[in-house]
């Protein structure tokens, strides 16, 4: 990655607290994925799953810059991404089509 961009391990103060498990106790998250929320202060926030995959991507990061602008490092709670909900469905569909063009299948016994 260059350019100077930075990557989740540059946010040294993001707390990420993902236990999981909803409120009935069944796991609602999967490995490998965080929950954030997702929208401007004008319209309701949706919860998108993601995998921590996206953290490393210039688009993510971009998004993760804004939200330290807005909330700063020490917004307690799940991560939020302060944009539209239908601006994060467009870089998620970047992210995504970025993602499946470097896709190397997994090799299993």
């Amino acid at each position: 990655m260059g350019g100077g961009e930075r990557s989740i391990l540059h946010f040294p103060h993001l707390h990420i607290h993902q236990s999981g498990k909803s409120k009935q106790g069944k796991r609602d998250v999967p490995k490998g994925y965080l929950a954030i929320k997702v929208g401007q202060a004008e319209e309701e926030q949706q919860r998108f799953i993601v995998p921590v995959s996206y953290f490393n991507h210039p688009l993510f990061i971009q998004l993760l810059k804004e939200a330290e602008e807005v909330y700063g490092f020490h917004h307690k709670g799940t991560i939020t991404i302060p944009c539209h909900v239908e601006q994060f469905r467009c870089v998620r569909g970047k992210i995504d089509k970025h993602h499946h063009n470097l896709h190397v299948p997994c090799f299993r016994a």
